[in-house]
């Protein structure tokens, strides 16, 4: 598969050859420009009875040097009860700031540090949708491929996983108008990924259809876990397994994954999960693409 990244600063998260792409329950371990738009979820609440809820979100980021960037997201929500009562509105709306830490070619091994802020007061607060108080939440991300493992471990190599690990803490300690704390909580997740475009080219070339060497296989896991300032309620785990694929384009990839509950305080049955992502360093390669500062060099291409 030979799919082209222009920028010179390789901003898709290239380590070496390996190719970390935007996971859909979680972040990749890089800084970038591009975009999620949209972002889909369905799935049922962990109420009794449960309740329908859709999600859509989108999110921009920018590179403002090759190694710090920003993005911002918003999401919309729409919950559906058994009764049929309806609610709906903005999320907080979200902001991220990011510095790249390492990238490792050799190793293929990329970290990243960020802060995700999500402002009180942004998204449909009367609705219950959105808080009018902020978390903050600083969080590491880190991304390792196997290909520098020996050439014994042959299809192995194609193998790849992230995590990120964030501590989210709200601005305030008590919801006056709910009569409750607001816990501070562990936000993490990992992900473990098959590139079956690493195997075609740094591997093995099985001569499979070019559609199958664009798929990436993938199983993301999202957690969260109440840490702190809890006084009264129960300390549960509550997230989601995700196995899916991703299929990446030339500028662009579409993942799907089901979303599976962890426990029943997660939700109820499977969900789904899709995303479209653009990858706005191709689309715009001399102009978007380019970090605001320090961009100016001469683009080199770049295989994946």
């Amino acid at each position: 598969m030979a799919l082209s990244c222009t920028s010179h600063a390789l901003a898709h998260c290239f380590v070496g050859a390996r190719f970390f792409p935007a996971t859909l329950a979680t972040d990749d371990p890089c800084v970038a420009d591009e975009m999620s738009l949209p972002t889909v979820g369905w799935s049922k609440t962990g109420d009794v009875p449960a309740a329908t809820e859709w999600d859509f979100s989108g999110e921009l980021s920018k590179r403002i040097t090759d190694n710090f960037g920003i993005s911002i997201g918003q999401g919309w929500t729409s919950i559906r009860q058994a009764d049929g009562t309806l609610t709906q509105g903005f999320d907080n709306f979200e902001t991220a700031f990011q510095y790249q830490i390492v990238k490792d070619r050799e190793h293929e091994l990329a970290v990243l540090s960020g802060l995700v802020v999500d402002w009180g007061h942004t998204g449909s607060t009367g609705s219950g949708l959105a808080t009018d108080y902020s978390l903050v939440t600083p969080t590491v991300y880190i991304g390792k491929g196997f290909g520098d493992l020996p050439s014994e471990f042959g299809w192995f190599r194609a193998f790849a996983v992230t995590a990120q690990v964030g501590y989210q803490i709200p601005t305030n300690s008590f919801d006056i108008a709910q009569n409750i704390f607001i816990p501070q909580q562990l936000i993490y997740g990992a992900s473990l990924q098959y590139s079956m475009s690493y195997l075609k080219s740094e591997i093995v070339d099985l001569g499979l259809p070019d559609f199958i060497n664009h798929l990436m296989p993938i199983v993301e896991l999202s957690l969260t876990t109440p840490v702190a300032n809890n006084f009264g309620n129960p300390y549960t785990t509550t997230g989601t397994v995700n196995p899916g694929v991703i299929y990446v384009g030339s500028g662009f990839q579409v993942g799907l994954e089901a979303m599976v509950p962890v426990n029943r305080a997660s939700g109820t049955g499977v969900g789904v999960l899709g995303q479209l992502h653009l990858y706005l360093d191709d689309m715009f390669p001399s102009t978007y693409g380019q970090p605001l500062i320090g961009g100016l060099a001469t683009n080199t291409p770049r295989k994946l």
